[in-house]
């Protein structure tokens, strides 16, 4: 029998290709209900057979983005949180290798009393039950509509099992109070000089051999769909023309709501639903985009990485700069360095390669791969009074620089780079308390800091106590913080019980901030981080001061 709990579901399904843009999809529909005053919650399915991204490579899979709850999951959670209110867990994404870890402890433990355990119904059972947790709102409130992705592409055999418990769905809550919007690709083929929609077509055909009939069809496209064009697609994917909405590439993520706003891809879905709704209120929307298309002025950031050929990997990092340039009416422009290209090179090629940038900021990462080019460009930043951020594993390597280069101790280095140095200014703190658990010694999810009053993070937060999200094994060692405090470098925030470092300043300095945590993952579109939005300022002030870029810009708010 169909349940009737009041809850309301969209699947969000894909084709033809992968990377088509399914979670940037699903968050842009989440943004659209919510700025009608809905409650919305957003769940991801991943197919892989990894219990979670955390020991995925970057090349591979993107960045690993980090919920409070200490979760390491798929990158398209980022989206979810900078796109909407919600604040996300554990429980917003499952991968198909934690649905088998289930399944498998349960078998163990002779929770199926000897029954041969299958995909259905157990998988599919294990799948429902994820979805419920979420729909169920497991303690933040009932959400009005649950939004849930299914990662892979139609036709793939890992996402069978999700794609059948999705359709099991769909007739246990009733037809009325479920939705399947199906994204897919319409290429134009420039030999023909026209759009084809046959890929679309095999798609959704693809999709209905499996039992699901989509309701709405997102065409992934570079230009505008014809009426002819969605006349034809509207006949042969059986939907209503109305239903045939156009995905068109945009030069701003941020533009896609409102595109897909502006051809009632809401209206419609609620609409099927049977939801009423206030009217959608896009105004802040729209002011992000008159910021994006009207700045006042630009500023460059360096970004010197290990994984640039791949962005994904920092997607979070790149989207917290923007927030913080288009508070400021700033055009953003990014420079990706790899790290290792800096090394073996001489102070001056350094200087160089580095001169354009407004600001450096070196991001997170593991391994002792590219780590002395970081040094070589924080040395510059700091010697060249270039305004720095580093992040992670970009603080530990300014703290590593400044110990050698203004502190004199030359061996100073990382544990995890070099277990037998001397001068191990960074190292595996947890091991040494006998800290074993979450992920062994690796610090995740939001932490208390305390930051010193009169500090520059201090001033940028404009408070004294946070919480932040970590990803880490790695600490300084406050053993050497009296020669740095000596030669110039504070220790500006720290954990409750003084234990952890999270925070070090040059004051001396234009602006040189390290943290140890992850400030990306909680910057948002409508609530930039403002450590971003405190070093976009100094980088850019660096710029006008030498004459480089127009000195007006603001810092105000998105309007409500």
């Amino acid at each position: 029998m169909p349940e009737r709990d009041g809850s309301r579901y969209i699947f969000v399904t894909g084709g033809v290709v992968s990377s088509l843009g399914k979670g940037l999809a699903a968050a842009s529909i989440a943004a659209l209900l919510e700025s009608r005053g809905l409650k919305v919650a957003l769940l991801k399915f991943d197919p892989y057979l990894n219990v979670d991204p955390g020991t995925m490579s970057p090349f591979q899979h993107g960045e690993v983005f980090v919920t409070d709850d200490g979760a390491e999951t798929d990158l398209d959670l980022g989206h979810y949180e900078r796109f909407t209110s919600g604040t996300l867990s554990r429980l917003n994404n499952v991968t198909a290798g934690r649905i088998y870890e289930t399944i498998l402890a349960k078998e163990r433990r002779g929770d199926y009393l000897g029954k041969t355990v299958q995909v259905i119904p157990h998988v599919t059972n294990e799948i429902k039950d994820a979805i419920r947790r979420v729909s169920s709102g497991a303690g933040d409130g009932r959400p009005d509509i649950t939004i849930v992705e299914i990662g892979g592409t139609v036709g793939d055999i890992e996402s069978l099992p999700f794609l059948e418990a999705i359709r099991q769905m769909r007739q246990e809550v009733g037809r009325e109070n479920a939705l399947f919007i199906h994204l897919t690709l319409v290429p134009f083929i420039a030999a023909a000089g026209e759009l084809k929609t046959k890929p679309t077509q095999q798609s959704v055909r693809d999709l209905r051999a499996i039992g699901i009939q989509a309701d709405i069809v997102l065409c992934r496209t570079d230009r505008f769909l014809s009426s002819e064009l969605r006349a034809k697609i509207a006949l042969f994917c059986n939907v209503a023309e109305e239903a045939v909405i156009t995905a068109k590439d945009a030069a701003s993520i941020y533009q896609v709501p409102v595109l897909l706003g502006e051809q009632g891809l809401d209206e419609l879905a609620l609409r099927y639903l049977h939801m009423p709704a206030p009217p959608s209120n896009l105004r802040p929307w729209h002011a992000i985009i008159d910021r994006f298309e009207h700045p006042q002025g630009e500023v460059r950031i360096a970004v010197v990485g290990k994984y640039i050929e791949y962005e994904d990997s920092y997607k979070s990092l790149k989207e917290a700069l923007v927030h913080a340039a288009l508070s400021q009416r700033l055009r953003l422009h990014v420079d990706w360095v790899e790290s290792e290209g800096l090394e073996q090179q001489p102070p001056t090629a350094v200087a160089a390669r580095l001169a354009a940038a407004d600001g450096i900021l070196v991001p997170g990462g593991f391994g002792a791969r590219g780590i002395e080019g970081m040094l070589a460009a924080i040395r510059y930043a700091r010697e060249s009074g270039t305004p720095f951020f580093g992040i992670c594993l970009g603080m530990q390597c300014a703290v590593i620089e400044f110990a050698r280069n203004a502190c004199g101790l030359a061996q100073a280095n990382s544990s995890e780079f070099d277990p037998a140095t001397p001068q191990r200014v960074i190292y595996k703190l947890r091991e040494l308390l006998g800290v074993e658990e979450m992920g062994g010694t690796m610090r995740l999810g939001s932490w208390p800091c305390v930051l010193q009053p009169g500090s520059r993070a201090a001033a940028a937060y404009g408070r004294q106590e946070i919480h932040e999200r970590h990803r880490h094994r790695y600490e300084m060692n406050r053993d050497f913080e009296p020669q740095l405090n000596a030669a110039g470098m504070t220790v500006s925030g720290r954990s409750p019980d003084e234990v952890y470092v999270e925070v070090v300043e040059i004051a001396s300095h234009p602006w040189f901030l390290g943290c140890q945590f992850h400030p990306e993952f909680k910057s948002r579109l409508l609530a930039p981080h403002p450590l971003f939005v405190a070093f976009v300022a100094a980088a850019h002030a660096r710029t006008v001061a030498a004459g480089g870029g127009a000195s007006q810009c603001s810092s105000s708010p998105v309007p409500a």
